[in-house]
């Protein structure tokens, strides 16, 4: 399936953008310019927030009339109450977090709806590299080990079995290429051709 969205989103929120329902309310943690929450107001008519520690990010957020709170991540949700979003997104910090595990359930407590999107550790050239002794840097993993913001990669596997031990329910996945394609070769070898994973997660029932 192709995403809806224009080119001019990037093509992970893009592919995001299609698993938002039109009128939701939505909190975008990590919201960088708030490029998804802007295109989702116009085009969905969504309403909410945006988490973002960067100064310069939320002061653009801002400056567009993006509802934006700076915040630490890694602080939790603790200033939002249960089910308070339609959905609750975290687009590639998952693995920059101190505790991944306890943010998707914070995620799921505070949304009815959770996706994470993280790149994928177990991708054939990330094993190349580290076969050559090397720390891999790809596309979605750019920075060189001694700049990287990085600090609890996982693989597609692994984060199905976490999901399988929490008893999160997988609702949807995409998992995607450097061009951000499917294709035959990641239905058949997910954990090895994926690069790029989004995830739709929802909580079991009275597990909130």
């Amino acid at each position: 399936m192709k995403p809806s969205a224009p080119p001019s989103l990037r093509p992970d929120l893009a592919a995001i953008a299609d698993w938002i329902r039109p009128g939701a309310r939505i909190l975008d943690l990590g919201c960088g310019n708030g490029e998804l929450l802007a295109w989702l107001a116009e085009h969905r008519g969504v309403s909410g927030y945006g988490l973002e520690i960067d100064p310069e990010h939320v002061a653009h957020c801002i400056r567009a009339g993006i509802n934006v709170i700076q915040a630490d991540l890694d602080d939790g949700l603790r200033d939002f109450g249960d089910a308070s979003f339609d959905y609750v997104v975290m687009t590639q910090a998952l693995q920059a977090l101190q505790r991944p595990d306890d943010a998707i359930t914070e995620i799921l407590r505070v949304g009815r709806i959770g996706i994470v999107t993280f790149p994928n550790f177990g991708h054939w050239r990330v094993r190349a590299a580290l076969a050559l002794g090397r720390m891999p840097v790809t596309p979605t993993l750019p920075e060189p080990w001694y700049d990287t913001p990085n600090i609890h990669l996982c693989t597609v596997d692994d984060f199905e079995d976490l999901c399988a031990q929490r008893q999160w329910i997988i609702r949807s996945r995409r998992l995607l290429d450097r061009s951000h394609r499917e294709g035959l070769r990641i239905r058949i070898a997910p954990n090895l051709f994926c690069e790029q994973a989004l995830y739709m997660l929802q909580a079991p029932e009275g597990h909130r």
